[in-house]
């Protein structure tokens, strides 16, 4: 008779949501472990189920020697080691959109709150006041909605909200206009949406490109009437410089239920008042978003353990299959391609095609075209898109992938090239492996380089002329930046040209746009690989 396998679950995960693996499965439920800990008991399981508490480091996975998937009860998978998962061959799995409709209803009840001083009334009357001064509120009805990142929280979040007859007004780089229309949304730049709206609700990820992306220059963009609210992520505000501008009048309130330091410490967000609602990160605190993401993720994990796929894996399954094994070397390359172009392009995206070329067209190109989605996707989605559901990402925002196979693959033995298509642009990248599978990126559009992927680059398109180099070596030494190696590529002398730089450190943004500025530089961009 075969053994039941065993499942660990920790960090008061919902009973009632994995009580249907009793039928099945040996159950321990637990408490939450350090990783120390966790990896003296952990071999003798199969399956490992937690939240955010308990930490699962490469010595915990190494140490599992039976583990076949570990599954996050959440969305976020920070602690969980997903490389040294996929390394060890152990699928990780998370729950996306267990917590939806929660955190689209604690958006819209923190809206509320901000417009008719919810929580101040309240405080009021249980100090038997009886105080309407300063309690005047205003309406919703017929008010411009702004939604940054159309989601499915931000676009449940949408359709209440035009249900309630608010206009809406949207930011989201990765949907086509086409889908957006579909919905009754007009898509804008982000500057305009905050310039528009008497609303602004926040649902993107926290990204090194999206954090701070409301800093002060953006601040003074929205209406001193307008309201600002963010139940997604903390971070995406300048926590600082919004406190100023609600001090100052600048803005008419605020609504945070996710902070930059949590719990939130010193701040001067204490200070405001009536003019800002805050909550201790209640977004998907809701007993049924809780016991959503249980069962999620007990699905997930009987349907590992009896051998089938999860439908939320944040890894590529089956790391030990013959087809994915062959082009298993080309991964990284492939997911950082893709993050490259992802960073680089503009517009509302339409289309991405993967081409492999040379000895890659005669192999399965499924993991790696999934490997180059993910990295396109994920500058704007973060942790939300995966291996799994990143195809249904990109045909929610109308997106077309294309994958195409080319015996040519120019002066290497293999080539991934990723097009983009967009509404303002078409975007090319491409790399190779070479020698002991050292990965290069070996065209950028029309340029030929061959850049080592390091984790910072910086694109400095330039006119080709004596003393360029020099110009952004010293822009770069003054502000403590170090070279770490640098390519130029040209179509031809003195014409245009694009430098690929190595740097150790990221730039800033002001950095960034003092080189942009520079005479004879356009458009540098610094990217994250």
């Amino acid at each position: 008779m075969t053994a039941r396998a065993k499942i660990l679950v920790c960090d008061g995960v919902a009973e009632e949501g994995v009580a249907g693996l009793r039928e099945e499965f040996d159950v321990t439920m637990a408490g939450s472990y350090e990783p120390a800990a966790l990896a003296e008991i952990i071999g003798d399981y199969d399956a490992l189920i937690v939240r955010s508490q308990t930490k699962v480091d490469a010595n915990v996975l190494a140490a599992g020697k039976k583990l076949r998937i570990v599954a996050r009860a959440g969305v976020g998978v920070d602690n969980v080691d997903v490389a040294a998962a996929t390394r060890e061959g152990i699928v990780v799995v998370n729950s996306p959109d267990g917590n939806t409709i929660a955190a689209a209803e604690h958006t819209l009840a923190m809206m509320f709150s901000l417009v008719r001083h919810t929580p101040q009334a309240d405080a009021s009357m249980k100090t038997k006041k009886w105080e309407k001064k300063g309690m005047l509120g205003i309406e919703m009805f017929r008010k411009t909605l702004g939604v940054v990142g159309l989601g499915k929280i931000g676009s449940h979040v949408a359709k209440v909200c035009q249900a309630m007859g608010m206009q809406v007004i949207a930011f989201d780089p990765f949907m086509t206009p086409e889908v957006a229309a579909a919905r009754g949304v007009q898509l804008a730049d982000l500057d305009e949406v905050l310039a528009k709206a008497d609303m602004i609700t926040l649902h993107m990820p926290l990204t090194p490109e999206t954090r701070h992306v409301i800093d002060p220059r953006r601040l003074a963009l929205m209406k001193p009437s307008a309201r600002l609210v963010n139940c997604a992520r903390g971070g995406l505000i300048d926590e600082v410089a919004l406190a100023d501008a609600l001090q100052n009048g600048r803005l008419a309130g605020a609504a945070l239920d996710v902070f930059e330091q949590e719990p939130l410490g010193d701040s001067p967000l204490y200070e405001l008042g009536g003019k800002i609602v805050m909550t201790p990160h209640l977004g998907a605190s809701t007993a049924e978003a809780q016991l959503n993401v249980a069962i999620d993720v007990a699905e997930q994990v009987a349907a590992v353990l009896r051998g089938d796929t999860a439908r939320s894996a944040v890894n590529i399954q089956g790391m030990g299959s013959e087809a994915l094994q062959a082009v298993r070397p080309y991964l990284g390359l492939a997911e950082r391609l893709g993050r490259l172009l992802g960073q680089i392009v503009s517009g509302g995206h339409k289309s991405i095609e993967i081409t492999l070329g040379g000895e890659l067209a005669g192999k399965s190109g499924q993991p790696l075209v999934l490997a180059v989605l993910k990295g396109f996707l994920e500058p704007s989605m973060g942790e939300r898109v995966n291996y799994v559901n990143a195809p249904l990402v990109a045909h929610d925002r109308g997106i077309t992938v294309k994958e195409s196979k080319s015996d040519n693959a120019g002066a290497y033995s293999s080539l991934i090239t990723a097009t983009a298509v967009t509404t303002q642009e078409t975007r090319v990248v491409a790399g190779t492996l070479i020698g002991q599978g050292e990965e290069r990126i070996v065209l950028i559009d029309d340029y030929s380089v061959n850049t080592v992927p390091s984790p910072f680059l910086l694109l400095a398109p330039h006119q080709d002329q004596p003393g360029m180099v020099g110009i952004l070596g010293t822009i770069l030494g003054e502000s403590n930046i170090n070279i770490a190696g640098m390519q130029v590529g040209r179509l031809q002398a003195r014409g245009q040209a694009v430098m690929v730089v190595n740097i150790d450190e990221p730039m800033s943004k002001e950095l960034v746009d003092r080189l942009s500025k520079t005479p004879g530089f356009h458009e540098a961009k610094v990217v994250k690989l």
